[in-house]
């Protein structure tokens, strides 16, 4: 890079006066502008024009010709799906990063706490709560499903997973994971100090995607961290429940897309699922009639599991590593590969 170059970063992402001293104290040659997502359109065609990086929530994105000095997009998110289609994505000298990474801690306590109430039966003990009602079978009806000694199968082993899979540690649980790639078990892409998985000691064994039928038959547990892309979509479906081992619980923190949740209901009414804690849906919100809500084996979140007050300081700290590397010329974290689509 030229000595004397200025580094134009534009965020559409609201940041503190210290995460722009943060950014800026990176390189005397960064010019950082900052605007609100909805004030995009108070941004000059002369800023778009001289644009290098852009840190962006994907919303209101320019159009190409606006934008031809810019080499890195930078999104807030982890799922990138939405944004595939935009033609700024796939021009050639365009870098895009995902935030994949950023926000595993509170999604990793998320599951562990869904693991925890599915096992041990709380949403049924919330509704005798809720009827006032003392459980006299309380030995029968709620004997629960501990984490030790139990096997919990992740199927997808990338960022999240990795780090469900950490916290599982503790407890004591057989881990299996599903991963694309099964001969490169290592993480490549960001991990936040002391969490995750990179070197990918957690598990017991790892199954490509093609055995996932294989693996579900031995876990009592299964959580979905998959990212939706055209092979994902609908990947559990009537026959993937029905591979699952009877009574085996199921969490989703992925997206709604990967499940059909028609073949969800049945396999939940018919007892080949003990139960399901879901924060995605292939709809959201969750329309009133889905049955889904009155299920009592279900528990219901509104897509928060990656939420947490520290979520967008995670976020501006994977940045600022990704622009570390941006500046020292070397490969940046999460690279999205737009034909795998995340």
């Amino acid at each position: 890079m030229e000595a004397k170059r200025k580094i134009e970063i534009l965020s559409t992402i609201a940041l503190s006066e210290e995460q722009i001293r943060q950014i800026q104290s990176l390189d005397e040659r960064i010019q950082l502008d900052v605007f609100k997502a909805k004030e995009v359109n108070k941004v000059s065609d002369e800023t778009w024009r001289k644009t290098e990086i852009l840190f962006t929530s994907g919303a209101f994105l320019p159009s190409a010709e606006k934008v031809p000095n810019l080499r890195w997009i930078q999104s807030s998110w982890a799922g990138v799906e939405k944004l595939l289609d935009n033609s700024l994505l796939h021009q050639e000298n365009v870098q895009v990063t995902s935030s994949s990474g950023a926000n595993v801690s509170q999604l990793g306590e998320y599951v562990i706490m869904m693991l925890l109430m599915l096992g041990h039966k709380m949403p049924l003990m919330i509704q005798a709560q809720r009827d006032k009602r003392w459980v006299e079978d309380k030995f029968t009806s709620l004997q629960p499903k501990e984490l030790r000694g139990s096997t919990v199968g992740i199927v997808g082993y990338g960022s999240i997973g990795r780090e469900v899979a950490r916290q599982l540690y503790a407890y004591g649980a057989t881990v299996l994971a599903s991963k694309r790639d099964v001969l490169h078990p290592e993480d490549t892409g960001y991990t936040p100090q002391g969490l995750g998985d990179p070197l990918g000691n957690y598990f017991h064994r790892l199954y490509p995607n093609e055995g996932l039928p294989g693996m579900l038959k031995d876990c009592d547990f299964v959580v979905l961290t998959l990212p939706h892309t055209k092979e994902t979509e609908c990947l559990f479906d009537r026959e993937m429940f029905e591979a699952m081992k009877p009574g085996a619980y199921f969490v989703n923190v992925s997206r709604g897309q990967l499940v059909d949740e028609r073949s969800l209901v049945d396999a939940l009414n018919s007892g080949q699922l003990a139960g399901a804690a879901l924060d995605v849906f292939s709809e959201e919100p969750l329309p009133p009639d889905s049955p889904l809500w009155t299920h009592p084996n279900v528990i219901i979140t509104p897509h928060l599991a990656a939420y947490s007050p520290n979520m967008m300081n995670q976020v501006v700290e994977l940045f600022i590593e990704n622009l570390k590397r941006y500046l020292a010329d070397e490969s940046l974290y999460n690279l999205v590969d737009l034909e795998q689509g995340y």
